[in-house]
């Protein structure tokens, strides 16, 4: 008996096949595009993503046909807040509108003054503007044609399902990223659905994540190899199944996701909002549980673009910046590529090196970037704490859990200890296999359980100290240059 856990990222679709005790049999995983056709657009077709979802899953029944066919259920995971509009035909009707999109910014201002601080707590978080509700009320205004043939408004990794059963539903954890979700509720919000522009028939039936939530057609089954009925579990966003995989669960518990975006997720046994923070209180994907969340619109994803600009390999970037380091960079370097969300809520937000001169080298600019990051994450901590949720050792996941020097840099700049645990970069996905072994019955405590911690990395209290100064400059530059973002 084994389970499949399916995520739906930004730049790829991670799968993994497991037994019934979380055992990782094998993994796939195939790239995802999107495109930014203007300034502070970002979108993605949403046929590609079935097509990179399936192709993850014939690989698998390529190379593991015995085990394939005895997969019981399948756990999907992805991409919060994109808004996905379908017409009658279930066709999408233009690109999705993802995460990190902030056309729509004139929207979430107009529903922060109109909901106030009282439903941005409700809602769990300050409108911004890739929340899916400032989304289609921007679609109301500027694509009047296309809001008028909608029928049905999905989330990313909810289309998948809609491939895979015929089934319109959602869970509690990606429906609690659009501003139209009532967190203490679970349930969506008739106001919050008025302001947006939503009708409440287009919306799909919310579960739990861990219930069961579709059946995956027989033709399917049949072309992965899958011998009896599968189950889909109801599954959750990218960032509660990658909680559920570090077994961030219990109030209290802690992760860090440094992924194409970060968060640093805090785990929580009711709804505690801190929206004037811009602290993300949302639903978790398991009953019951809500977490706390500094998000923020980039995460591994500088160091990308660096080696990109550089021309050079992420290892060997990383490899010639360690053999180099000294302590601090001379260089500050903002990490916001595509604006921010916590602290700041600013869609205009952009990254910057400051400090250049003709001495500086390959390796001083990655310093730079990876400090960058690192400080980002100290102001997302700092933002946590003063909201109450404390945070003093956390799960590292995600790609950037694969340098324990970026990691050393991390928790030196954030003083958060950090546990790496075995498949760390698999996050999500492993998350979502978990809730798929939850749907079919079959779990028991150590389902949910934390990983093995293979490594921990605390805090250099030399460089932390060597640190705070570096990070008050940090703020100091976006200070001094949010002005000049708003004018781009």
């Amino acid at each position: 008996m084994n389970f499949v856990g399916l995520d739906l990222g930004t730049s790829a679709v991670k799968t993994v096949l497991v037994d019934v005790a979380g055992r990782v049999i094998a993994e796939a995983d195939h790239p995802v595009a999107w495109e930014t056709p203007r300034p502070l657009w970002s979108q993605s077709d949403p046929r590609g993503w079935w097509d990179s979802a399936a192709a993850t899953l014939d690989d698998l029944a390529r190379r593991e046909p015995k085990a394939m066919s005895g997969v019981v259920a399948i756990g999907l995971s992805g991409q919060m807040h994109g808004a996905v509009a379908l017409d009658a035909a279930d066709e999408p009707l233009r690109p999705a509108i993802l995460w990190n999109d902030g056309r729509a910014h004139a929207e979430a201002d107009e529903l922060a003054a109109r909901g106030g601080p009282e439903w941005s707590d409700r809602l769990g978080v300050r409108p911004m503007p890739g929340l899916t509700g400032p989304k289609l009320l921007w679609m109301a205004r500027n694509e009047p044609d296309l809001h008028k043939r909608i029928r049905s408004l999905l989330l990313a990794k909810d289309y998948l399902r809609l491939r895979m059963t015929g089934e319109r539903i959602t869970d509690a954890s990606d429906a609690a990223g659009t501003w139209y979700f009532d967190q203490y509720e679970r349930a969506w919000s008739g106001q919050a659905l008025d302001w947006c522009e939503v009708n409440a028939q287009w919306l799909p039936r919310v579960c739990e994540g861990d219930a069961p939530a579709g059946r995956l057609r027989a033709e399917l089954a049949a072309r992965w190899g899958m011998a009896g009925p599968v189950t889909i579990a109801a599954g959750g966003g990218d960032a509660a199944t990658g909680a559920v995989g570090a077994g961030v669960v219990a109030e209290g518990d802690a992760m860090m996701s440094m992924g194409t975006s970060a968060q640093i997720v805090v785990a929580a046994d009711r709804h505690r909002p801190a929206s004037a923070r811009m602290v993300h209180a949302f639903c978790h994907a398991l009953p019951g549980r809500w977490y706390q969340m500094a998000a923020m619109l980039s995460g591994a994803s500088p160091m990308a673009v660096a080696a990109r600009w550089l021309k050079a390999d992420i290892g060997e970037l990383l490899a010639e910046c360690e053999a180099a380091f000294k302590g601090p960079s001379r260089l500050l370097s903002l990490p916001y590529l595509v604006g921010e969300r916590t602290p700041h809520n600013d869609p205009f937000a952009r990254g910057a090196i400051f400090g250049l001169d003709a001495a500086t080298t390959r390796a001083d600019m990655t310093q730079a970037v990876l400090e960058g990051t690192a400080f980002m994450l100290a102001d997302a901590r700092a933002a946590l704490e003063a909201a109450g949720a404390h945070c003093g050792r956390a799960a590292l996941i995600g790609g950037g859990a694969r340098s324990p020097f970026w990691a050393k840099l991390i928790a030196s700049a954030t003083g958060i200890e950090l546990t790496l645990s075995s498949g760390a970069q698999r996050g999500p996905a492993f998350g979502a296999a978990r809730l798929a072994i939850l749907s079919a019955g079959k779990g028991d405590a150590s389902t949910l359980a934390a990983p093995a911690v293979e490594r921990t990395i605390a805090p250099d209290r030399e460089l932390f100290e060597a640190y705070r100064p570096r990070i008050e400059r940090f703020r100091e530059l976006y200070r001094a240059l949010k002005p000049e973002f708003a004018k781009g």
